[in-house]
């Protein structure tokens, strides 16, 4: 069968053909040959006139921070986030879950008290809470010469959140101690002993010192001069120096006034007596009276200046016995400080001790050993005292 002969629309191609070159002759119209051509060229190094001034620029530095004028740093303050109980055989131990005071609160598994779990816990104020016997949850039991020391250790060791293998905390270790003292009273009342050794009574008598001097108006400084008008208020404070003794009540036993330098003539006016009693507020109907006190190592008291009616020289002489006493004793019969005012009144307010003025004070208490001379010691069966007997003089003018 032949093929229909082409239409007169359609058109056939075919490629023109070169006459080949001698040179290209060989390859066909379907082969590409690629040749690649290759040129040597040469460089020539050029010298410079000058040498190169360039370097390797610096390492950047950065500026030193400037802070605000009066700038403080702040130290990290410790969290108070421990609380501790220590009881007669017991601790409780109360632990906040914001333990390192970050705001992050921990796993509560993650606290223990010597490996013992929290015994109980707090949501609302997110506290953890440890009880243990003293001799429980790993204590250590520790002995000084005062006291029996029990250590315990809080530990806190992170878990890794959400089940990461990281964490963002260390671990903490606090040690907490209960002191026990090793030497106590055996009954619920302290026991205060009425005696005193000889060797601490005899310390004692060798390191008191009194005195009694003439004060100005405010009681800030002694009055330089003794000259008083008849009616003014003379001030006078009555002390003792302690220094290696147990604290002292200063009281002032009796005061005597005469025109000469000894106690035992006549005329003679005892305006303070009994033990601490004001009499000349009472006798005379005068302001002098005992000052409350302030500090028990001193007593003030205010008399009224005066003068006796027959052998006037002006001078009066007046002298007082001073006595230290134990400043733990109470106020009572013979350790007061009285005086009158519609009524005998107590300076310190225990104003019953005041109602033997009138009578006898040292009736019915047992009597004590007196030794006659300018220093008296006085011991009691109860507490140790010391008489002083100090004496000085004034001058009294008028008023005109």
């Amino acid at each position: 069968v032949q093929p229909d002969p082409p239409s007169c629309s359609q058109q056939v191609w075919k490629p023109q053909s070169k006459p080949a070159s001698p040179e290209t002759s060989r390859y066909t119209t379907n082969e590409m040959m690629i040749f690649h051509f290759s040129r040597t060229v040469q460089q020539k190094e050029t010298p410079f006139l000058e040498p190169l001034s360039w370097r390797f620029p610096e390492e950047p530095t950065k500026d030193e921070p400037r802070f605000p004028p009066n700038f403080e740093l702040r130290t990290p303050m410790a969290p108070e986030s421990i609380k501790v109980i220590c009881g007669d055989n017991s601790i409780r131990v109360e632990a906040k879950r914001d333990l390192l005071g970050t705001g992050v609160l921990v796993q509560t598994t993650d606290v223990t008290l010597g490996g013992c779990a929290a015994t109980e816990e707090d949501p609302k104020a997110q506290i953890l809470i440890f009880e243990s016997e003293l001799h429980g949850c790993g204590s250590q039991l520790l002995m000084s010469e005062e006291s029996f020391i029990y250590v315990f250790t809080l530990l806190y060791t992170p878990s890794p959140p959400g089940g990461s293998p990281i964490v963002r905390t260390i671990d903490v270790s606090v040690s907490i101690e209960c002191h026990y003292r090793r030497k106590n009273d055996v009954s619920s009342d302290v026991l205060k002993p009425t005696w005193a050794p000889f060797s601490e009574t005899k310390a004692s008598e060798e390191s008191l010192y009194f005195s009694l001097r003439l004060m100005t108006d405010d009681w800030q400084f002694p009055r330089s001069s003794t000259q008083f008008f008849l009616g003014d208020m003379m001030k006078f404070e009555a002390s003792v120096e302690q220094f290696h003794h147990i604290p002292l009540r200063v009281t002032v036993d009796s005061c005597v006034a005469t025109v000469v330098p000894n106690v035992d003539t006549v005329p003679r006016y005892a305006f303070l007596g009994n033990n601490g009693c004001m009499f000349d507020s009472q006798l005379t109907g005068s302001s002098s009276h005992f000052l409350p006190q302030s500090h028990k190592d001193k007593l003030q008291f205010e008399l009224e200046a005066f003068r006796f009616q027959h052998g006037n020289s002006g001078v009066i002489y007046i002298t007082c016995s001073l006595r230290a006493t134990d400043a733990a004793a109470n106020v009572n019969a013979t350790n007061k400080a009285c005086s009158f005012s519609s009524g005998w009144r107590e300076a310190s307010g225990i104003h019953h001790a005041c109602s033997c003025c009138d009578t006898d004070c040292r009736a019915g208490t047992k009597s004590s050993l007196t030794v006659k001379g300018k220093q008296q010691h006085t011991h009691s069966h109860k507490i140790y005292t010391n008489k002083y007997f100090s004496q000085f003089q004034y001058e009294n003018r008028y008023k005109y």
